[in-house]
């Protein structure tokens, strides 16, 4: 072996070949690091092309200026908070996934934590989504989404007459939707038409998707006391199906219906989604993710792409774009829309600065975003979790 070394050392075309193999070698290693560069994926809704110019975004996430004077933490050392709505008269009502439903003055102290009966908080379960009734300033009807243990985790929606002191009147709207230690959905919130939109996860049961009879991988739509609507597409609550587990739902400027949706997790996570929802459409969990569609299902509008993974939660809409806060992206993601409803850009915000992100609504004032830090799966830093606010000139 020495012999051999020596020969080709003193060949005269030695030093040639060692230039090749290091030029080889850092072309190599130039393309893996390219094939590991994660780029954000945009592709049409199924069949209804609402962007317009796809091929100008090469990679559509960019960094932007963050004005810090605009950002302000309002409230701390909250208890896994998953939902968060402003209250007619400024205040502030937030679920804690253990079970406790906490009211805060717009200022962020606190008013009352109410403790909610019979919540089994359970890995990804608990007391999650939560809305207020169109007509809340005269029925004071409030929904909560929650975990509960029979023989195992289900999830039900339940309806409570609320003000700031307790919770009375309890009745349950809705009962035995699939639960289990992941994949519970559990976003809540009234429609335009006055009818309550519900997001359910596959319950780790990946088949429940596909099957329109069952309440799991679903968006739901029903009335406020639990009914049916005349013109639901099946007959049932189902509005749409084939979902793994939708966390954001949210209507833009002009009526429609978006949410946003967790792909794949584990080793193999990405493909998070953000969806254009129609009534009656598949789309297409487990058996379409990502650009690989099966027909007669509808793809995601926007998706993560393989290698980044966004675990998309809370959903908003603010100043033409659809706003979304990321757990694992632990960034807010905001995506313009323009008059036509074309997709116009994705930029990222917040990045890492906070942790991970879970809720998010907004007013006219600006957005409340709350972090996710101690639910297992973050580091929970000095007076985690936190109320965000951020006023809205961040946003210019």
């Amino acid at each position: 072996m020495f012999n051999i070394f020596v020969r080709l050392k003193n060949n005269k075309f030695f030093s040639l070949i060692v230039l090749l193999g290091l030029v080889f070698l850092l072309a190599g290693l130039f393309w893996l690091w390219l094939s590991l560069k994660p780029t954000p994926t945009f592709l049409p809704a199924g069949d209804v092309n609402i962007i317009t110019g796809v091929k100008e975004f090469n990679n559509p996430v960019k960094a932007t200026a963050q004005p810090t004077e605009a950002l302000r933490v309002v409230a701390e050392n909250l208890e896994i908070p998953w939902e968060i709505a402003v209250l007619p008269n400024g205040n502030l009502v937030v679920t804690e996934r253990p079970g406790n439903l906490v009211i805060l003055n717009s200022d962020g102290s606190l008013l009352s934590r109410l403790k909610v009966e019979n919540v089994y908080h359970h890995g990804e379960g608990g007391l999650l989504g939560l809305a207020l009734h169109p007509d809340f300033l005269n029925n004071r009807w409030v929904y909560l989404y929650l975990t509960v243990n029979q023989d195992g985790p289900i999830n039900r929606i339940v309806r409570y007459s609320f003000d700031e002191k307790g919770l009375t009147d309890k009745k349950i709207i809705l009962d035995n939707i699939p639960g289990s230690i992941y994949h519970n959905g559990g976003r809540i919130a009234f429609g335009p038409d006055g009818y309550l939109y519900v997001t359910t996860g596959d319950a780790t049961d990946t088949g429940l998707a596909q099957q329109t009879d069952s309440l799991a991988g679903k968006i739901l739509r029903l009335t406020d006391i639990g009914g049916v609507p005349a013109d639901n597409p099946f007959g049932n609550l189902v509005y749409s199906y084939g979902h793994r587990n939708p966390q954001g739902l949210v209507w833009d400027n002009l009526g429609r219906l978006w949410a946003t949706e967790h792909g794949r997790s584990g080793l193999q996570s990405g493909f998070d989604e953000l969806n254009l929802i129609k009534a009656g459409q598949n789309y297409g969990w487990p058996d379409s993710q990502g650009d690989l569609v099966k027909p007669g299902t509808v793809g995601p509008v926007v998706h993560s792409g393989a290698k980044e993974t966004w675990a998309p939660a809370g959903l908003t809409w603010y100043k033409d774009s659809l706003i979304f806060v990321g757990l694992r992206g632990q960034s807010v993601y905001r995506v313009t829309v323009d008059v036509q409803g074309s997709l116009k850009d994705i930029k990222h915000y917040l990045r890492q600065e906070f942790g991970r992100l879970r809720a998010i609504t907004a007013n006219d004032k600006g957005i409340y975003i709350t972090t996710s830090n101690r639910d297992g799966r973050g580091q929970a830093g000095q007076d985690d979790d936190k109320i965000i606010f951020v006023d809205s000139d961040y946003w210019q």
